[in-house]
């Protein structure tokens, strides 16, 4: 295994680079996982690697460089400590672990053996695709209501998707982005993609619902600005879900476009997951993520359709630079550590 580790590191705005580090030591309840593939968050890693975000923010708060990247990986157990009975030496498993060549696991944290038929570059994205997946639980979209879809990044197509796996009729997807709009339509995630700079999206979307406008609408591009829009397509009494993590503030009036149409706010932040299984709701990381892969073996999702750029983990700073250059343009980045 060698004597060093090997991690992605952010030292400071703009600036990631790989470093060396000792290796993890095993414990009694401990294992170590070697990965295989990471994949990179172009929201979340982004935000931190750029700093885009306004000093009095928490992300300000959890911007304390130098830190870690990453939060999804998939890796094989390479060995494990005493008292280790939960998983064996060549066992596949994800885990919410940062972009390292080494990991190690507490026996009892959070972890979910990849099952035969998922590949690992499927299995790797399953962090991101639960973010989206827990949105639509929070959501409560039922059958036959219509949903809207601002920002068709990956988490936007998977929110998309897992609507529909719900019922949501129709699905409509917004964004400014022309590649965006033919990915979303291409892999049928929605019935249709408008472009969110047309003047007139509200009519389209008027006339797509019938008149009704939108039961459900997922913020999903990022963009504080763009909140200013999507109220304006929700149906009175209808629902506003807060999927991304917007980088800023939002000038909002509250009377005209809370009070006045009676929307509801949902927030979705994967930390919304429930610690454990209740009878109130069980969907916990864990079981999400396990419905992520019989999705991903029945193949009633997409994935690696959503990648657009792989890396060998050498070149981590690399894979940064693109999306620091191009980050409208990327899709998922995934760096291979084999």
């Amino acid at each position: 295994m060698g004597m060093v580790n090997h991690a992605v590191i952010c030292e400071a705005p703009r600036q990631v680079v790989l470093k060396e580090e000792p290796m993890p030591s095993l414990t009694a309840g401990t294992f170590l996982v070697r990965a295989r593939f990471s994949a990179i968050s172009t929201g979340t890693e982004m935000t931190l690697v750029t700093a885009d975000f306004e000093p009095d923010s928490v992300w300000a708060r959890l911007a304390r460089y130098p830190l870690k990247l990453g939060y999804s990986q998939v890796g094989e157990v390479a060995a494990v400590g005493e008292g280790v009975d939960k998983v064996k030496v060549g066992d596949r498993l994800v885990g919410w672990k940062p972009h390292t060549q080494f990991a190690l696991y507490r026996q009892d944290e959070f972890w979910v053996k990849v099952p035969e038929g998922v590949d690992d570059e499927p299995a790797a994205l399953f962090a991101l695709a639960i973010i989206a997946l827990n949105g639509v639980r929070r959501a409560k979209v039922q059958l036959g209501e219509s949903v809207v879809v601002f920002g068709l990044g990956p988490i936007g197509i998977w929110a998309a998707q897992f609507a529909r796996l719900c019922g949501a009729r129709p699905v409509i997807g917004v964004d400014v982005l022309t590649h965006r709009r033919e990915l979303a339509e291409g892999v049928k995630a929605v019935d249709v993609a408008l472009d969110g700079a047309d003047p007139h999206l509200a009519e389209r979307i008027a006339d797509w619902t019938k008149g009704r406008m939108a039961d459900v609408v997922f913020e999903v591009t990022g963009n504080p600005k763009a909140i200013l829009t999507e109220v304006t397509v929700v149906r009175r009494q209808g629902r506003l879900v807060i999927l991304s993590s917007p980088r800023g503030k939002t000038p909002f009036d509250f009377h005209d476009w809370c009070n006045w149409t009676s929307l509801t706010f949902i927030g979705a932040h994967v930390s919304s997951h429930p610690p454990h299984e209740n009878p109130d709701d069980p969907w916990t990381r864990e079981r999400n993520t396990e419905l992520f892969f019989e999705l991903v073996r029945r193949g009633e999702i997409v994935t690696t359709e959503l990648i657009t750029h792989r890396f060998p983990w050498q070149e981590a700073p690399k894979a940064y630079e693109l999306l620091m250059r191009e980050r409208e343009k990327t899709g998922i980045v995934l760096l291979d550590w084999r």
